[in-house]
């Protein structure tokens, strides 16, 4: 079944067909009858499936003739755990939406306010937003959310398991007693989806679930790197692809920057993306990635959902996940669609219980990239780092050691 043989308005089918979108996707096809129903959804599907526009496309639908009583109303509000999640939420609403008369505005912390408030006094249909700086705006009385018809939760699973669930439950004291929830998630565990089913009433459940957690599109690997080495390996992963949009997972914001200086010293620009930057920069990170100026973009996990951008060939997992379910999160980032990707992971022995949990996780095992000892040293002596380049400090310190210490014969008489 085609978008156009849907009993959508003209505009969202004018806009769908000018994106390519031309038939659903399984969550699509599930998840847009019941929602145009007004029936409340709890919807589990991979990443990558079209989740964000199995709700837009509904909500949007749903919204085109509702009449506003107050300048200020807003119909719609969808919440998200990260800011670039939020914005990339609201850019999916206004090109579906761009023949509609809907308004969309993100509102996220880490920018000022000033110009989310004059988008708030000048009228807002869907609001796309943070907690935070949600309920600031709210407490100063620029927005209200008393008339919400349509709440939505985007990667629900990640709001409840932050500690989010106070900041929804206080949403819901806001709304009215009457309104459609959407819960949308790759994930879910069992304590979440109890949490989950407290905020709904009688859902319709849509899991596509297929054998795999991750798509099929998705070769996965994994190699055993000492961590101090892993500088080393992922630099020639680099130089040996340096057409290719790679993102390059780490722990912490620290190993993101340290990373990233790494591979300044051998000449490999890259751009940084985690909660200790400024938005600006974090908005302008992404520009780079996104418009190619910037092949690679070292992230933590607080990126891990909130980032789709087209033609991500490489995920490398540079430090293992905390969580192995992360790791879903965060291969999730290529092989969306119809494209092809490759996830790489670079495991030291102490990080192996984890790569055990993500194997049990997967329900699969990760196939191990063998690497000889020979394959080994000589990524670590080609390495351009010559700061960081130990081996083969050590090497020229043994030699030069030999050549000015070892006695020589003495000559017979």
């Amino acid at each position: 079944m085609k978008f156009e043989s849907y009993d959508l308005a003209p505009g969202i089918k004018k806009s769908l067909a000018e994106a390519g979108f031309n038939r659903p996707t399984d969550i699509q096809f599930k998840s847009i009858p019941p929602i145009l129903a007004g029936e409340d959804v709890l919807a589990i599907a991979q990443t990558g499936t079209g989740k964000t526009a199995a709700f837009v496309i509904p909500v949007l639908n749903t919204l085109i003739n509702v009449k506003k009583s107050e300048h200020t109303d807003i119909s719609c509000l969808v919440m998200a755990p990260t800011r670039e999640l939020a914005v990339q939420i609201s850019e999916v609403f206004k090109k579906i939406g761009a023949y509609t008369r809907l308004r969309t505005v993100c509102i996220t912390g880490g920018v000022e306010q000033e110009a989310q408030i004059a988008a708030a006094d000048y009228g807002i249909d869907i609001l796309v937003a943070t907690p935070g700086r949600m309920f600031d705006l709210i407490y100063q009385k620029h927005i209200k959310i008393t008339r919400v018809k349509i709440l939505v939760l985007d990667e629900a699973d990640h709001m409840l398991d932050l500690g989010f669930i106070k900041d929804i439950q206080d949403v819901k004291k806001f709304l009215p007693a009457r309104h459609q929830t959407l819960f949308f998630s790759a994930t879910i565990n069992e304590e979440i989806k109890k949490l989950a089913y407290s905020l709904v009433k009688n859902p319709i459940r849509i899991q596509i679930a297929p054998k795999d957690r991750v798509s099929k599109n998705i070769t996965h690997s994994v190699a055993f790197i000492g961590m101090d080495d892993k500088r080393f390996f992922l630099e020639r992963l680099l130089k040996e692809h340096p057409e290719s949009k790679v993102i390059v997972f780490v722990r912490t914001q620290v190993r993101a920057d340290r990373v990233q200086a790494a591979m300044e010293r051998v000449g490999l620009k890259s751009v940084t993306m985690h909660g200790g930057k400024e938005q600006q920069a974090r908005d302008a990170a992404m520009d780079a990635f996104k418009n190619g100026t910037v092949h690679v973009l070292i992230a933590t996990d607080i990126s891990a959902r909130g980032i789709d951008i087209a033609g991500v060939e490489y995920v490398v997992n540079y430090d293992m996940p905390e969580v192995a379910e992360n790791y879903v999160h965060r291969v999730g980032r290529t092989g969306r669609g119809v494209s092809k990707g490759f996830a790489i992971s670079f495991c030291s022995m102490e990080e192996k219980p984890v790569l055990d949990e993500v194997e049990e996780f997967l329900g699969k095992e990760i196939n191990v990239i063998e690497i000889t000892g020979k394959d080994y040293d000589a990524t670590l002596d080609l390495t351009e780092d010559v700061n960081d380049n130990w081996k083969a400090l050590l090497k020229e310190a043994d030699a030069e050691t030999t050549k000015k210490y070892v006695p020589k014969k003495k000559k017979k008489k």
